[in-house]
């Protein structure tokens, strides 16, 4: 999908407020190019317009509300979903009362009515939010990163003590097939010990077993689940919600560990930080140049031309930052999928720290790339280690940073200051000695 889109006609449909337990009708019209997604209070003096922006965002309270002064719109999370999955840049979404009607807890209902509509490719490019250097967020147990890739990418752990759940890990790309088979069913849930609570505090007034997957005390309430791991998919779909309020797609691969709208909300806030300041943001036929661009010197397949490392023991994902013999900046993504975890250890995941340091001498080694980023005419192989530190851990979720400087280099040794770091906190420091082999051919 090269350029934006809207619906072809005018839709509409009714029903009631997860939250508010109000009834509404919501009518979604086309909108030209450029316009975003706007919201509408009709019911109100004046009809005002929210636009589906994160600035605008007021509470997140078991769900995201958008609003402008006395005007606000509840639960836009699932609809701004199905306009994400979908490839929708433009529209007019008009609501008679506060909230968008939740269906059944999932994005089909928003999904399927504007299927229903037909979609319209419109003249404009898309302008499109390609991330090209990684963003961090991190508080407590909750990490959302997002790194370059050429696709919207979204992989999401999740973990509950409750035998129904427990912890469950997804990752999917984010395309329209995708997104209408995997993701878009999935429900929100939640447990019946909240639901009292939840009520107090004027939430779920519309709730039930039809509009919510409902958790007891050992089981499901409900007749059964259309995923195995139908939770970690809602919160996947629930982040690609929150992060449209970018007001534009993304191009990236988010990476997510126990996240909830009001960590979604502070991690797009941080996106729209770092890019929304001219740095990194353009259309995807944009006439600007690249140089504004920080395209990734070496990747994988380049890194692969020299490492002998494979899978599942090669740990650099990709250099961004090369300048051969005096200074190399790499990135390892850690996930929960690394077959170490397996072992080291299942119920508390922890990277061992010799495969840190061993990232790290990776990283170094790629110091004697030629400068064009040819393979170097040596091998270098890791032989001392003087100095090491170790400071934290690392976990599913970290994006490990490590940054090698050459310290000298004489006829067949050199040695390198090596730093790896998670969200500028340092992890690991250590100088590395490398005995150097030419590479007959």
């Amino acid at each position: 999908m090269k350029n934006q889109r809207t619906i072809s006609k005018e839709v509409s449909f009714s029903g009631v407020g997860l939250h508010s337990g109000s009834l509404t009708t919501v009518t979604f019209k086309p909108a030209p190019p450029d316009t975003g997604i706007i919201f509408i209070r009709t019911d109100m003096a004046g009809k005002p317009a929210i636009p589906a922006d994160i600035d605008h965002v007021i509470d997140v309270s078991r769900g995201t509300t958008i609003g402008i002064g006395s005007a606000k719109v509840r639960t836009v999370e699932h609809g701004l979903a199905a306009m994400a999955g979908l490839g929708i840049d433009n529209l007019y979404i008009e609501l008679d009362n506060e909230e968008i009607p939740n269906g059944d807890g999932s994005a089909l209902p928003v999904m399927n009515c504007l299927l229903k509509a037909g979609i319209t490719e419109q003249e404009e490019p898309k302008r499109s939010l390609v991330v090209d250097r990684p963003v961090y967020y991190r508080q407590d147990e909750v990490t959302l990163n997002i790194l370059p890739s050429d696709e919207l990418r979204v992989t999401m752990t999740i973990a509950y003590d409750h035998v129904a759940i427990g912890t469950q890990y997804a990752s999917f790309p984010v395309n329209e097939e995708t997104f209408m088979k995997q993701i878009a069913p999935a429900r929100t849930f939640c447990f019946l010990k909240e639901v009292k609570m939840l009520k107090e505090q004027g939430l779920i007034m519309g709730g039930s077993l039809e509009s919510a997957v409902v958790i007891g005390d050992e089981e499901i309430l409900n007749d059964g689940l259309r995923f195995p791991d139908e939770f970690v998919r809602h919160k996947i779909l629930d982040l690609l919600g929150d992060t449209y309020l970018l007001g534009r797609p993304l191009i990236g691969h988010i990476i997510g560990v126990k996240s909830g709208h009001e960590k979604n909300v502070m991690f797009t806030k941080q996106i729209k930080k770092v890019y929304l300041n001219g740095y990194g943001i353009y259309a995807v036929h944009d006439p600007r140049p690249t140089a504004h661009r920080q395209i990734p010197v070496l990747d994988v397949n380049k890194i692969l031309r020299i490492l002998p490392h494979r899978y599942p023991f090669l740990l650099v994902d990709r250099i961004i930052e090369f300048t051969s013999m005096k200074k190399v900046v790499g990135i390892k993504n850690v996930t929960v999928n690394e077959p170490f975890f397996q072992g080291h250890w299942p119920d508390v995941p922890v990277m061992p720290s010799v495969l840190i340091l061993e990232a790290m001498a990776q990283v170094s080694s790629v110091l004697i790339f030629r400068e064009n980023g040819e393979p170097p005419l040596y091998q270098a192989y890791f032989i001392g280690i003087e100095n090491a530190s170790l400071r934290r851990l690392v976990v599913p979720g970290d994006q490990l940073v490590v940054e090698a400087e050459m310290l000298y280099y004489k006829n067949d040794l050199f040695k390198a200051k090596v730093v790896a770091s998670v969200e500028n906190q340092v992890v690991a420091e250590a100088s590395m000695t490398f005995g150097l082999v030419e590479i007959k051919k």
